[in-house]
């Protein structure tokens, strides 16, 4: 039975899936399933009924994040999510049940049934850490050292880490003492700390591939194509629910047609790719599109029987949408005037939103309405009286309205406030910047060696960690753990650099020539800083109620990243003296808006602003979204680039002269000699790292163009700053913001290393075309652009193709460009011409031909340009079997696979700084005296040299010395992997480089909490830490401890505790007691000295 509904699919997301939410109460167990015209539509309908029905089963059927028979696997929590689906439709409903899912999720086959199975681990159940591991590998779990996402398992001694792989599932901890689990609890991914006890975790598949006992694991990427052949018959969603009503969109008949195509054209070309890479040799063959999908004989099966729903678009507007409140000129007055409307029609009222928001407008309507009553959902609201007023519990991100009902979110009165906040990432400079086995290090005496790893080193029964560094000639060094404080990463790894020879005097030649250049450097950097910060700026402090508004414009909530860059700006411009910021963040990450709210400020003081791109796409862009945004505030924007006819550019510079343009968008052409602005008050520079040395400079000359004598305030976009930029944020020549917090719900772009051969291309060029998307493919020289032409035309004559790189004029490029992310074109073919400047949401592949011949920030760049849709992105870099790269290059392109996640440009850029050096700040040399000493090394001493030339005391005092006959270190077996001791000790080294208590105590619990109970060597690396930090403030300067007593060595005296001490931990007592004593010695030495300085006039 088919019946059509003609409005609802054009309803509001909330509205269909209230009416969606109905249709479920009135079937009740038997269900509903609905099919959404794409993916992201089910992500919004799916939270949409979770926020209307808590008492409707409310569950989200993902399609998997990789195209049918692709060579990448789904995600871990893709398949976890449709197993964890699986699993409740296996069992019967309790209640009503909604399945809502895109078509190629409900088309996608799931496991039978029988192959569930799931592992619950309880406090005080058995555990043998060997079984676990091969369950967990079963399950389809990745076993990794660390553990970050869905999906992912780490055994380490008495801890054990687990991800589960079901939606909202929260990691765990489990420790394990004598073949018992003693403790578990979860923990957070981002800091690794554990956050709350709990008493058992259950642990589903985090694969639809529940592997048979025989087959080898792990299992080879891609494998899941292969799901028939390991499962047997497959099931679906429509057998689990047979009695279900079918809801389905109405692109959604369409769509399947396609589907059905592409499943088989995708079939037909992975039998012809054949056996590609030697991992892909152990992957099983596909299974047919039958046995994977759902074909035309089982959809039709899937029908019958059953009711049928096709929603269709109305031809004119459905009832449903709100007025634009936002856009109103008061929109908080246009809310009110909406609810008292509502109140007069009988209409029943709710708010729903993020709680604190819901609760700000629910105050804001009290005035009128009353006290709100709470809801449960959408079933209370409608049954609720005539002229009620609610709140609603569960959160929607817009509302809507019936005929009988007015729903409010926050987000229709203040677009930012759209969707809560999310946690920050962590900073990803630091986990750049750490030693690793393997690296090549740097030691103040001894030079640079390689670190081969943690070793333990006996001398006269007392063990302690040592670092093993290896130098020329098979010479090795083990340094003692305490004194890795004269230890810096080189930035690069061991085999690619020459070592020093231990005892030689090259080394330290090189370092003092070194240090002689880094003094003379600091001597120019603060004399320009003092030219910089001598001058003054203008003091920009808008009206705060003209900043709210243009504020309340962006239509995302802000993350804390950006609203501290944003407070950080806005502090910097309202100070007085020229600002030089720059901010860091991933493409993507919100840069722009804090641009934007730095224009705002600028123009309503009265100043006019300068936007510089490096390209003349990247300027459109800017233009459209500065005209749209500044709009409400009655700003002049205009561009001026080498495309501006020559008419438009003498109009442009003769407004920026008379001060009748606000905002002026262009390319350097904007930083022109006869470019002359009325009242420049701000110069924002967007994809900072393009710009050259000689282009900076002339930045830098537009910046000393402010009115009044005044310099401009600087404001410096990057994803990827060039590594001398980022050097001067890191030592404080400019200040620095980073955003770190990824967009909600974006995904990482898929990267991998592929052969260059015909299959390889074809595939993935034809797989984007089919689902309807577009491909970038990038050559590094124009050369290759022909050759590459011709094989694609080959391969594909009926691909849509376009080019564009550096021999075109400059028009054509821009007209290419345009066409492309107009959707004119199935692929764009050119150099790096698209690194930046081109914004194209269905542009979700990039091949990149050659990848060894670009650097590390313009290959991550360039991946930018992907995945900015809902799809995921996958760049491709397409070797030559032939020319295989060499070895710098391969470790480019193996960083840029390691920092794959969403928000690496900042790493990426740091570890960029390793592999090619921090340059000369004042000079382009990319080389120099960086590449003697290192980049660690190398800031250490120039930070030294600033702080003496600005007359700050720069003696460190020597670390206190312990002698005390205790025996430290990090047992293998507590922590196996050499990695993690080599980061917990350099951690330790910074805590006391810092001087940090806290810190210590915190390095404490977390490696307790990440890895058991420390055992009594780690007790003691721990307790003697402490020691060094009270020596340190106490002025000792050494402590000895034998078997009859313990010492301390002050400026010219000594104090000594006679006591015999048995053990360990007596001797430390009593060293604690030592130190007390000093304490008190201090303190009486200091009580006499001020009273003899008391004493001393008087007896004048």
């Amino acid at each position: 039975m088919c019946s059509r509904h003609p409005a609802m699919e054009a309803e509001p997301d909330a509205l269909l899936a209230a009416r969606l939410v109905e249709r479920a109460t009135e079937q009740g167990g038997a269900g509903v399933i609905h099919l959404a015209r794409s993916e992201a539509r089910a992500a919004r309908l799916h939270r949409a009924a979770l926020a209307l029905a808590p008492e409707v089963e409310v569950l989200l059927l993902p399609a998997w994040d990789c195209l049918p028979y692709d060579r990448a696997s789904p995600s871990r929590a893709v398949m976890g999510a449709r197993m964890a689906v699986l699993a409740a439709l296996s069992t019967p409903p309790g209640g009503p049940r909604l399945l809502i899912a895109s078509l190629p999720a409900a088309l996608q086959r799931l496991p039978p049934p029988s192959a569930l199975n799931s592992l619950t681990l309880r406090r005080g159940d058995p555990l043998d850490p060997a079984v676990l591991e091969a369950e967990l590998l079963r399950l389809g779990f990745h076993i990794d050292a660390r553990v970050d996402e869905p999906g992912e398992a780490a055994l380490r001694g008495a801890v054990l880490d687990l991800f589960p792989a079901a939606p909202d599932a929260l990691p765990c901890r489990i420790e394990h003492e004598d073949g018992r689990i003693t403790a578990l609890r979860h923990y957070d991914p981002l800091t690794q700390r554990g956050t709350q006890e709990i008493e058992a975790v259950t642990i589903g598949p985090a694969s639809e591939i529940v592997a048979p006992a025989d087959v080898g694991l792990p299992l080879p990427i891609g494998a899941e194509h292969g799901l028939a052949g390991f499962q047997g018959e497959l099931t679906s969603v429509f057998a689990l629910m047979p009695e279900a009503v079918l809801v389905q969109e109405a692109e959604v008949e369409a769509q399947r047609r396609g589907h059905a195509r592409e499943a088989a054209e995708a079939f037909r070309a992975r039998l012809a790719l054949g056996v590609g890479d030697a991992e892909d040799a152990v992957a099983p063959p596909p299974s047919e599109p039958s046995a994977l999908f759902l074909d035309d004989a089982a959809w039709r099966e899937a029908c019958a029987g059953r009711a049928v729903l096709v929603l269709e678009k109305a031809p004119e507007d459905p009832p449903g949408e709100l007025p634009a409140l936002a856009s109103a000129p008061e929109p908080e007055e246009a809310f009110l005037d909406l609810l008292e409307e509502a109140r007069e029609a009988g209409l029943r009222i709710a708010l729903s939103g993020p709680p604190r928001a819901a609760r700000a407008l629910a105050r804001l309507a009290a005035e009128r309405l009353g006290e709100p009553a709470r809801l449960s959902g959408w079933l209370a609201l409608r049954d609720a009286a005539p002229g009620s007023f609610g709140l609603l519990d569960g959160t929607l991100p817009a509302g809507f309205r019936t005929a009988e009902a007015l729903v409010v979110a926050p987000a229709d009165v203040r677009p930012s406030l759209a969707r809560p906040q999310e946690a920050p990432l962590p900073s990803l400079a630091l986990e750049a910047g750490a030693m690793q086995p393997g690296d090549a290090v740097v030691h103040l005496e001894h030079g640079l060696g390689a670190l081969r790893g943690v070793e333990t080193l006996e001398v006269d029964g007392v063990t302690r960690d040592c670092l093993r560094l290896d130098y020329a000639g098979g010479a090795t060094e083990l340094v003692p753990a305490d004194e890795m404080d004269r230890l810096w990463r080189y930035g690069a790894e061991a085999e690619s650099v020459s070592l020093d020879r231990l005892g030689g005097e090259a080394w330290l030649a090189r370092r003092a020539e070194v240090e002689a250049q880094i003094a003379e450097t600091a001597q120019a950097l603060l004399r320009r800083a003092q030219q910089r910060d001598g001058r003054a700026a203008p003091t920009l402090r808008p009206p705060r109620a003209a900043m709210e508004r243009f504020a309340r414009g962006f239509p995302h909530a802000l993350t804390p990243d950006q609203l501290s860059a944003i407070a950080d700006t806005l502090r910097d411009l309202a100070s007085g003296r020229p600002m030089d910021r720059l901010v860091c963040g991933d493409v993507g990450f919100g840069k722009t808006e804090v641009a934007m709210r730095a224009a705002a400020a600028a123009v309503l003081c009265g100043y006019q602003v300068a936007v510089l791109a490096p390209t003349t796409v990247l300027v459109r862009q800017h233009l459209e979204s500065f005209r749209r945004r500044f709009a409400g505030l009655g700003a002049r924007v205009e561009a001026l680039s080498r495309l501006s006819a020559p008419a438009e550019a003498r109009e442009t510079r003769a407004g920026l002269a008379s001060g009748a343009i606000d905002i002026a968008i262009g390319t350097q052409a904007l930083a022109a000699r006869d470019v002359r602005f009325a009242k420049l008050g701000l110069v924002i520079v967007d994809e900072e790292q393009r710009f050259g040395a000689r282009q900076k400079a002339m930045l830098r000359r537009l910046g000393e163009r402010g009115g009044k004598g005044e310099a401009a305030h600087s404001l410096a976009m990057t994803a990827t700053p060039i590594p001398r930029t980022l050097q001067g944020a890191l030592i404080g020549l400019q200040s620095l913001s980073v955003i770190a917090t990824p967009p909600a719900r974006r995904q990482p772009v898929r990267t991998l290393q592929v052969p260059a051969d015909d299959a390889v291309i074809r595939e993935a060029l034809q797989r984007e075309q089919r689902r309807g998307g577009q491909s970038f493919i990038v050559c590094p020289r124009i050369a290759d652009i022909a050759p590459l032409r011709q094989r694609i035309r080959r391969l594909l004559p009926r691909l849509k193709l376009l080019e564009a790189h550096g021999d075109m004029p400059a028009e054509e490029i821009d007209a290419a460009m345009v066409r492309f992310a107009d959707g004119g074109a199935d692929a764009l073919l050119s150099t790096n011409i698209v690194e930046t400047g081109l914004d194209v949401p269905r542009a979700n592949t990039m091949l990149v031909w050659h990848p060894d011949h670009f650097g590390l920030a313009q290959l991550h760049q360039l991946r930018g340009r992907v995945g900015r849709g809902r799809p995921r992105g996958t760049i491709l870099l397409l070797r030559d079997p032939e020319a295989p790269p060499g070895a710098a290059a391969a470790r480019r392109l193996k960083t840029l696979e390691a920092f794959d996640r969403v928000g690496a440009g900042f790493a990426i850029s740091a570890r960029d700084m390793d592999l090619r050096g921090a340059g000369d700040l004042l000079g382009e040399e990319q080389a120099g005296h960086l590449k003697l000493i290192g980049i660690g090394l190398y800031q250490h001493l120039l930070d030294r040299a600033l702080r003496q030339a600005r007359g700050e005391a720069v003696e460190e005092a020597a670390p206190p010395e312990l002698a005390v006959g205790i025996s430290t270190g990090i047992p293998r077996d507590y922590i196996g992997d050499d990695a993690l001791r080599v980061e917990a000790h350099v951690r330790l080294a910074e805590i006391l480089r810092d001087d940090d208590h806290a810190a210590l105590e915190d390095l404490a619990a977390e490696i307790e909490d990440r890895f058991g109970p420390p055992p009594e060597p780690v007790r003691h690396w721990l307790a003697l830490a402490g020691l060094r930090l009270r020596c340190r403030r106490l002025g000792v300067r050494r402590l000895e401890a034998g078997p009859q007593g313990v010492a301390a060595q002050l400026d010219g005296e000594r104090l000594i505790l006679r006591e015999p001490s048995g053990t360990p931990a007596e001797r430390l007592r009593l060293l604690l007691r030592l130190l007390d004593n000093v304490r008190r010695h201090r303190r009486k030495a200091r009580r006499e000295a001020e009273a003899s300085a008391t004493d001393a006039p008087a007896a004048r």
